[in-house]
Order: structure tokens, then C-alpha cells, then sequence
């Protein structure tokens, strides 16, 4: 089954005289479908699920793409086996195929399986548990129909090849069980590439533009107040709209996609976020690891901290699971910081400190609270990790959930959005039927992508010679980064770091970066670490200088 919308690779450069071409249709009077609030994994896979049944589709982000829970992370693609030993049985088939579906034919270019190694110090039956635990995880990948060749088999490992894979598991470590799980080179690069798809296909991208939502209908439309900030230069746009004066903008339905902050544009909705902390080391600290090492919580038989290597010769330490207040930019706290180096350390050969955490970052989670939690409880753990999906008058509200599992809730909220007789009787045009499990995302390697087109559909000679950080970042599109590249100097490193100019300027000419935390926080990850961001800082503002978007 293909998509109802010719994809066109042209469409997918996210460039500045884009946005200001989006802009200017919008003070024309222009009308959609569907208007999707919310940039982050959900709301582009909302985007792009709409966008190919064929529907007229406006993504309206109020920062900038993956602001908010989506870049907090842990960078992986769960197969669900943490919800299998809680009893989450839905939830860990539900993962499983949408892990498999995203390794193998959405995103492959940014994935990988990751091997998760948990050491073990001694023979007891009790420490045979996470074996136990493996193999259904085993189980779940086969109902999935994922291949082995993507995700290899558990199994029990030699003492040599657990230092191996994690040269900090301690000297005492007499074996291992590793399993295989799926991790995103980066989380913030899926949704910049699931927008810049939905693009794609014709879609309207607006960052940086805080929408709300007006009672009732007009004219059988529902109407979306669009304030643009004021910030970000304009460029050349033409109609009576003028700079910090909304948009009115009408749309069948909308979209709330806007996850921990959905119960500001729908007060029914009450979410209760969750913090996840993750500490950043230097891999080095740690043998440079290439497997993740898995360390059980005291106490607990379903909550871990992991030991993740990551891009940029860094890794990422978590997580923890507690209640927090709302926040834009949540603060990873120092009791967090010390409850998780306590954790891990118990899995190390050596010890951690405070002075080896070279930053931290904290996210929120939105939690759907299924029934109220008992009255002596203040812990975010119990709570659901479904999501919700619900609909009044034209607006329909999807929160909750999993990364993983962004393609399945995108897919449920339209098919509601589709159901609302407001919305139905609304459209402009009859909405096809679900095709994104054969959609490939921008930068998918052209023997796994048919769809692929144009400059986007790169061979893997072309990208074989080039830098493997570089194609793990972009896939196809690797080539394009180098040759788009106008600034002198391109293929020279930012702050020393495994991130050359070409990219900061890539971010900007194709992939809607506006601001230099746009660059710096979200299309790289530098930010991450206050020095790196320091040293960095110059050469972002340099591109944004160059593309006019800095006085």
C-alpha cells in the first residue's frame, strides 16, 4: 500500500525562505485539514501520518522541534521487556513490532542494536532471573517478526567478553547475559526527520510559533490563533499580516500534541509528568563501552540504570523515575545526581564521582494517571505509560506513551480525529488509510527505501568514503551535508568534537534550525555539555549570521 501524497525531495529543505513561505500562505487566508500542535515525536508522527492519507496538514511548533520531552530521552527503542516483567503485556507486544518496524524500515540509518550486558558476580538461581527475562524478550521479537540479522539472540557470555563489550563492569564479574535492544543515534534527529518527511509530502512546518485554540467552530471550521516570535526575522513574506500580530488560521480539527503541556489546550486533560535524569561521562572514563551496562536498582525487579554509549565519545548514565513540577527546560537536580552515580557504581570496577559528569539532563514524562494512586503514594512509577487519546469539539488530545510507540499513537489519533463527525464532515478531502509502516524517513538508505527520491536517494558508494559519525547521522543524506555546505571550511570540526561546520550550516539551510539553541541543543548535542556549548557558540551564530537570521 502507498501513499495517497506524492513525496518530493525538494520539499523536505526546512530553510528559512521555507518558513517564510509558510508564513506568507498563512496571512493569504490558507485553510487545512488538520492543524497538528505540538513538534515533538508525536506530533510530527501525528503530521506525517495525516499528511500521507492525503490530508492538508499544518505542523505548528511554539520552540523549536523536539524542544521538549522528545530530545530527554534515553535514546532508545525499547522492544517492551521492562514492561513484560511488570505484567505490561500489551505495551511489551505493542513496542516490540513498532521497534521493529522503526529498525528496519522507517529508520534504519538512525539505529542500531545495542547490546545490554548485565554482569553477573556469582552462580545462584535468583541471578538467573534476567536470563529468564531475556529470552522472553527473545519471544517478544519473534511475534514481532523482527529478523535476527537486525536484532541478534541473547545469551550468556564469558567474563572477557563482558569487558569487552563494557571494560568498567567490575574485576568480580564471572559471566553475563546480554540482550539486544534498539537505540536512536539520537532522539531530537528522529523528529527533525519525521518532520522534514512530512514536508515531504507537501506538509506546512511553522517552529517557533505558539498556537492556541478558540472555542467553537467558524463557518464549520476550528480556529487556531497563531502568534509567531518575535525573534525570528520574517524574511520576505508578503500580506497584511505584521510582525507579532497572530495568525488566524482555520483547520477542520486539531491535533493536541503537545504531551506534558496538553492540559494547556485542553482542561479535561490532566497529565502528571515524570522526571528521567541522565548523567553525561566522557566514554573514555569508561573503557569506551560499545554495550550497555544494565545494573539493577536496590530493591527493585523492574527498574535499571544503564551505563549507554552514545555519539560525540560520550555516555549517558540513567535514569531515574520520579514526580516533578512543569518546567520548559527541567533541571536535572544533585540528589538525582548522586542517587544515580550510588546506583551505578555498585556495576563498576571503579568509582564515579560528581567531578567525572561532565553535564546532565533531565525530562519530563507524561504519565496517564488509568486510577488515582494510593493516598500514601507520591511515586510516578505506578502510573501508566499508555496513552491517552480522547476528542471534544473538533480538538482531539493525545498524550502519554512511549517514544517507540509514537508511530502506533499517531496513527490511533487520526483514525479518532477521523471519527469525529466535526472533523469528518469538515475535510476538504476523504482521508486514505494508514501507510506509515512503508514510509521511510528522509535519509533512510536507498536499498531499504523505494519511496526514495532525487538527491535524498544516495547509494551507499556514494557515503561509504565519507566520515561513519557522519552517515550515522544523516544516512543518505551524508553526501548532501558536505555539498550543501557554503560556509569556508566545511568539513573542519566544531570544538573539537566529532561535529564538523557543514553540519551547524546543514541545520539551518535544511532542517528548520532558527536559533543557536536550535543548533547547538537539538539538530547537535553539544549543549550538553557547558564547555562544549561555549566553544561551540562562535561558529553557530557564524551560520545564523550568514542566513540572515541574526541582526
Amino acid at each position: 500500500m502507498t501513499s495517497t501524497t506524492a513525496f518530493d525531495a525538494q520539499k523536505t529543505i526546512l530553510s528559512p525562505e521555507y518558513r517564510a513561505d509558510v508564513v506568507r500562505r498563512l496571512t493569504q487566508g490558507a485553510e487545512y485539514d488538520l492543524i497538528v500542535v505540538g513538534g515533538g515525536v508525536t506530533g510530527c508522527g501525528v503530521a506525517l501520518d495525516a499528511i500521507t492519507r492525503g490530508l492538508k496538514v499544518l505542523l505548528v511548533e511554539g520552540q523549536d522541534l523536539a524542544f521538549g520531552t522528545s530530545r530527554w530521552s534515553s535514546k532508545l527503542a525499547h522492544g517492551g521487556l521492562r514492561y513484560l516483567a511488570t505484567g505490561n503485556v500489551g505495551i511489551a507486544r505493542r513496542s516490540a513490532v513498532e521497534r521493529g518496524l522503526l529498525m528496519e524500515t522507517i529508520a534504519p540509518h538512525l539505529t542500531r542494536a545495542l547490546p545490554q550486558v548485565v554482569a553477573m558476580d556469582g552462580f545462584s538461581p535468583q541471578k538467573f532471573i534476567p536470563r529468564l527475562g531475556f529470552i522472553a524478550g527473545d519471544i517478544l521479537r519473534m511475534a514481532a517478526r523482527t529478523s535476527s540479522t537486525t536484532l541478534p539472540r541473547s545469551r550468556t557470555i564469558s567474563s572477557s567478553q563482558v569487558k569487552k563489550l563494557c571494560p568498567a563492569a567490575a574485576d568480580s564479574t564471572k559471566f553475563g547475559f546480554v540482550n539486544y535492544d534498539g537505540q536512536l543515534i539520537d532522539d531530537a534527529r528522529l523528529v527533525t526527520a519525521l518532520a522534514r518527511t512530512f514536508a515531504g509530502y507537501g506538509g506546512d512546518v511553522l517552529t517557533h510559533a505558539k498556537a492556541s485554540i478558540k472555542p467553537g467552530r467558524e463557518q464549520g471550521k476550528k480556529v487556531v490563533s497563531v502568534e509567531l516570535s518575535p525573534e525570528i526575522p520574517l524574511g520576505s513574506t508578503s500580506g497584511e499580516n505584521t510582525p507579532g500580530e497572530p495568525l488566524q488560521v482555520r483547520a477542520a480539527g486539531v491535533i493536541n500534541a503537545t504531551g506534558v503541556w496538553a492540559g494547556q489546550l485542553e482542561k479535561d486533560v490532566t497529565v502528571t509528568p515524570s522526571r528521567g535524569t541522565h548523567l553525561v561521562v566522557d566514554a573514555e572514563k569508561l573503557g569506551n563501552p560499545t554495550g550497555a551496562l544494565t545494573v539493577a536498582v536496590p530493591g527493585s525487579s523492574s527498574r535499571f540504570c544503564f551505563i549507554l554509549p552514545v555519539q560525540l565519545g560520550r555516555c549517558y548514565i540513567g535514569i531515574t523515575d520520579d514526580s516533578a513540577e512543569f518546567s520548559d527546560v527541567p533541571q536535572a537536580p544533585e540528589s538525582d545526581i548522586r542517587w544515580i552515580l550510588d546506583v551505578i557504581n555498585a556495576g563498576l570496577q571503579t568509582s564515579l564521582t560528581e567531578d567525572d559528569v561532565l553535564g546532565a539532563f533531565a525530562g519530563l514524562r507524561p504519565l496517564v494517571q488509568v486510577k488515582a494512586p494510593k493516598s500514601d503514594s507520591t511515586s510516578t512509577a505506578d502510573l501508566s505509560r499508555e496513552h491517552l487519546i480522547l476528542h471534544r469539539d473538533g480538538v482531539v488530545t493525545v498524550t502519554g506513551g512511549k517514544l517507540t510507540e509514537y508511530r502506533l499513537m499517531a496513527q490511533q489519533t487520526v483514525d479518532e480525529a477521523l471519527r469525529d463527525k466535526e472533523i469528518s464532515s469538515s475535510l476538504d478531502a476523504q482521508a486514505g488509510p494508514c501507510v506509515t509502516k512503508q514510509v521511510s524517513l528522509v535519509g533512510a538508505s536507498a536499498d531499504r527505501s523505494p519511496r526514495a527520491a532525487g538527491q535524498i536517494n544516495l547509494a551507499h558508494s556514494v557515503t561509504r568514503a565519507l566520515p561513519a559519525s557522519l552517515v550515522n547521522r544523516y544516512g543518505a543524506e551524508a553526501a548532501n551535508v558536505l555539498a550543501a555546505c557554503t560556509l569556508p571550511d566545511g568539513s573542519e570540526k566544531v570544538a573539537d568534537l566529532d561535529i564538523t561546520r557543514a553540519e551547524f550550516a546543514y541545520a539551518v539551510s535544511h532542517e528548520g534550525a532558527l536559533t543557536v539553541g536550535d543548533i547547538l541543543d537539538r539538530r547537535t548535542r553539544i549543549g550538553l555539555v557547558a564547555a562544549d556549548r561555549a566553544a561551540a557558540e562562535e561558529t553557530a551564530r557564524e551560520v545564523l549570521s550568514a542566513a540572515g537570521l541574526l541582526s
